[in-house]
């Protein structure tokens, strides 16, 4: 009974007791109502909430614009814990960073090159996607090309596939799709998912029957190309130029932005036309992975490929030169 009538709002202790706990019932109302709108602010921006809880950030003290390519948006967010790299596209959904994320792990796991590691993938609410990524300060340069060579062949020692040649994902090479089916057969999966795609895609786009044409005539020829040649399935970055290839500030080589899959490592040389590969590099490389008998014929092999892209993406500014690998080809092979 006595706790009954210290309960009762006849007491004047109990009325003073109650009386001065509304201040500070209203201080946790409010506290309360300010956390929930944070929460409801965090769902409107799932990069933030991500951030700041799995990412262990408490608070984001700054965003900034880092540029990005022609196809996505990149900006830098500091916190109290470190700093993020995040990527955005406000028209494509998360497929395309999903690939490239699944691609960031595989070579991040060889241990070799150095790559920024993939956190998170997500839809804006706004439409669009995102990734969060590792955020690595680069260097002055794009490091040396000798270091570049030798942790690239790291990578494709390194990492083979049991499944053939392909990816476990379809993915993207600039905007255009990769299509990455298993295929057991490396010469039939680059002559229909590579050459062959995009020669259907250029077709379908600018009604350009007679590369069309010419290109299946050097498919169809390309066997003898490879005579001699130990193919195996390498982990390949895919898209290797000279905007995807930096340092950091001890001066080792990174590399980003991938199109993955598993490929004859030769295929990896296939954008040097722009990413300014020499000879430190070429030695280093061939030191841990041997040069292959016939290299040197198969090298314009793999610049058609991006050449090719380049044409469905940019324009027939990049005809001429696919034409002319083609028909050097035909020449050679006379086909």
């Amino acid at each position: 009974m006595a706790n009954v009538a210290l309960l009762s709002a006849s007491s004047p202790s109990t009325s003073s007791a109650a009386a001065s706990l509304l201040p500070r019932r209203s201080a946790c109302l409010r506290r309360a109502a300010s956390k929930l709108s944070v929460v409801a602010a965090m769902g409107d921006d799932p990069i933030k909430e991500w951030i700041l809880t799995e990412g262990k950030a408490t608070k984001i003290t700054g965003t900034s614009s880092i540029g990005g390519g022609c196809i996505n948006a990149a900006q830098r967010y500091e916190t109290d814990a470190g700093s993020f790299f995040v990527k955005t596209n406000r028209r494509i959904g998360p497929a395309m960073f999903e690939g490239e994320a699944l691609g960031l792990k595989a070579m991040y796991d060889t241990k070799s090159i150095r790559v920024p590691l993939p956190y998170k993938v997500g839809s804006l609410p706004s439409g669009g996607s995102f990734i969060i990524m590792e955020f690595i300060q680069f260097g002055r340069s794009r490091g040396d090309q000798s270091a570049l060579g030798r942790k690239l062949a790291e990578m494709h020692k390194a990492a083979k596939s049991d499944k053939g040649y392909g990816f476990y994902v379809e993915n993207t090479i600039g905007s255009t799709p990769q299509i990455n089916t298993w295929t057991a057969d490396w010469i039939e999966f680059y002559s229909k998912h590579r050459l062959g795609y995009q020669l259907e895609l250029i077709s379908q786009r600018f009604g350009d029957s007679a590369i069309y044409e010419k290109g299946q005539q050097l498919i169809e020829n390309i066997q003898p190309l490879f005579d001699g040649a130990v193919i195996e399935p390498c982990l390949l970055h895919g898209d290797l130029w000279s905007g995807n290839i930096s340092s950091d500030t001890n001066g080792d080589p990174v590399i980003l932005d991938p199109a993955c899959y598993y490929g004859h490592n030769e295929a990896e040389f296939g954008m040097s036309w722009c990413a300014g590969f020499g000879g430190a590099f070429y030695n280093s490389y061939f030191e841990v992975m041997p040069k292959q008998p016939g290299f040197e014929k198969r090298r314009d092999l793999y610049l058609l490929y991006h050449y090719l892209n380049h044409y469905n993406l940019f324009g027939s500014g990049y005809r001429s030169s696919a034409m002319s690998i083609i028909e050097d080809y035909l020449r050679m092979l006379k086909a």
